[in-house]
């Protein structure tokens, strides 16, 4: 299949095109029947004629080309519906009746807070102009009326306030808000994506629209993804400082799959500035080695790493309730653990050459001892509980 993407160097064109090279050069292997043969790039630098060998060879065109900010309300109209009608044209001028894909918008309902928006109108003009064009070649259109869209590579003061908010929250630089409560509703970049490549395999959700809530229908004109978030833009801005302290809180909040929180936490890492990419952590050291706290979870507990220099022995405790895993990733020592009130020791021999994971028993003392005179023992830790100094519940006792 050859595919043409117009609008390709855009937020949405560029996530578009990276995911179908990763299928078409055998990276992405989710989808074993779609077949890539190659991806035609169309953009503003573009020359006029690659737009004609383009559309003579395309088996499916992606229209994402358009105007988002003009320097004049009237370049919305010639960038909206005038390339709409110029990439149509040329496809007829070569008989092309293959499949074509328009991203609009939901502003081209022009009701409502939408009413009397240029920009709305000239998205309108592109979809009449795309049905009309079915209705006349028979050739299977699909038009999308976009919602907000965030996610990766998304421009800030430009394609969206998510976007501006992530910059500018991750390079320590003010946001403004109006309206904490102010509801947006928002489509991530990475469902798009997947709603887009689907249509190659004739995988469709088909609706009609009620003002800007789409309505589905196996008859409506439109197409939609129906995975979208409605997030007001208080919370928004909540989420992102959580995120912005989290090198400094180590708590890692819950990140339910699918959930909004989870795609705006990645959607934020991408505009992290190199300086914030990598961050120190507390090492407490001793004689005996080190102790550092890597990360914290809302309701999951801790992960820490213990290291222990030749022939040292940590722990000699216990605990009523919290219990964790050592897992030793490099070294060779000993576990050993005795239940409280009892005489009776177990030992669990462990190396980083066949890694295994050990439970510290709650009402158990317990060690871990370095076995090598000359390698350090390293050992990775998770207690089900954040460490509390105000209640530690830990115990010295030897084992």
């Amino acid at each position: 299949m050859k595919v043409l993407i117009t609008g390709a160097k855009g937020f949405v064109g560029r996530n578009l095109t990276e995911n179908l090279k990763n299928i078409r050069d055998g990276k992405n292997r989710t989808r074993p029947g779609l077949l890539i043969d190659e991806i035609y790039e169309y953009d503003l630098d573009s020359r006029p004629a690659e737009l004609d060998e383009y559309c003579r060879n395309a088996d499916f065109v992606f229209n994402l080309a358009g105007v988002n900010r003009p320097k004049e309300t009237g370049e919305f109209m010639q960038g909206n519906f005038g390339f709409a009608s110029e990439l149509l044209s040329t496809l007829k001028k070569y008989s092309n009746r293959c499949p074509v894909m328009l991203s609009s918008s939901i502003q081209a309902c022009c009701s409502g807070r939408y009413a009397g928006s240029e920009y709305g109108k000239s998205k309108l003009a592109g979809e009449e102009e795309f049905f009309r064009y079915c209705e006349e070649t028979g050739a299977e259109v699909y038009v999308f009326r976009f919602p907000n869209l965030f996610g990766k590579w998304s421009k800030p003061n430009y394609n969206s306030a998510v976007a501006t908010f992530c910059h500018n929250i991750a390079n320590d630089l003010p946001i403004q808000i109006n309206d904490r409560s102010t509801e947006l509703e928002l489509l991530y970049i990475d469902d798009l994506v997947e709603g887009m490549i689907s249509l190659l395999m004739g995988d469709v959700h088909r609706c009609s629209y009620n003002e800007t809530v789409p309505v589905p229908s196996e008859e409506g004109r439109y197409c939609y993804i129906p995975n979208t978030h409605k997030v007001t833009l208080g919370e928004i801005a909540d989420m992102l400082y959580e995120f912005r302290d989290q090198p400094s809180t180590l708590v890692m909040p819950e990140l339910p799959e699918n959930s909004f929180r989870k795609k705006l936490y990645s959607m934020y890492l991408s505009y992290l500035p190199k300086e914030k990419v990598a961050f120190p952590l507390k090492m407490n050291k001793d004689e005996r080695g080190s102790f550092t706290e890597l990360l914290r979870t809302e309701n999951c507990g801790q992960f820490s790493v213990n290291i222990s220099r030749p022939g040292v022995t940590k722990g000699q405790h216990w605990h009523n309730s919290k219990w964790e895993f050592f897992m030793v990733v490099s070294g060779h020592g000993l576990i050993q653990e005795r239940r409280i009130g009892s005489d009776e020791i177990m030992e669990f021999e462990v190396s980083g050459e066949e890694i295994k994971a050990v439970h510290m028993l709650p009402g158990y003392t317990h060690n871990i001892i370095n076995l090598s005179k000359t390698e350090d023992l390293v050992t990775v830790m998770w207690a089900n509980e954040q460490f509390d100094p105000n209640h530690p519940d830990t115990f010295s006792e030897k084992v």
